[in-house]
């Protein structure tokens, strides 16, 4: 690992990396305060909420990784969770200080992009772990 500072264009262009896989509609970066530091929709996809909904989920998302900390001691630590709804997937990955949060199509194999986006974050993100 590095403490070497990365600018938003990289994180941009590693979200963008994320982005680039078929069932994936929306991937964003967030900080433990629910603030968005980086993230977009792929091109061409209408999102379903509005900005100020949005905000609002990456701060209940924040506030539930949060929490689920407190069993990491007995249970391990967390590599992702998932929620399937009728109109979308959304998965969100604990990395370091941050949450990268995946919204997918719901026809999505859950346990096949979980690990993809595991590979990466742990294999091609590393760097990030300082931010």
């Amino acid at each position: 690992m590095t403490n070497e500072k990365f600018s938003i264009e990289d994180i941009k262009n590693k979200i963008k990396d994320i982005l680039a896989e078929p069932e994936i509609r929306y991937c964003g970066l967030i900080d433990c305060k629910g603030e968005l530091i980086a993230g977009d929709f792929k091109e061409g996809i209408i999102p379903f909420e509005n900005d100020a909904r949005r905000r609002q989920t990456f701060q209940e998302l924040a506030h539930r990784v949060a929490n689920r900390k407190g069993f990491d001691a007995n249970l391990g630590r967390v590599k992702y969770s998932s929620s399937r709804r009728e109109k979308v997937v959304m998965m969100s990955f604990p990395f370091g200080r941050y949450i990268l949060l995946v919204i997918a199509e719901p026809s999505v194999n859950i346990d096949r992009l979980g690990w993809k986006v595991i590979y990466k974050l742990e294999h091609q993100w590393s760097e990030f772990h300082g931010l």
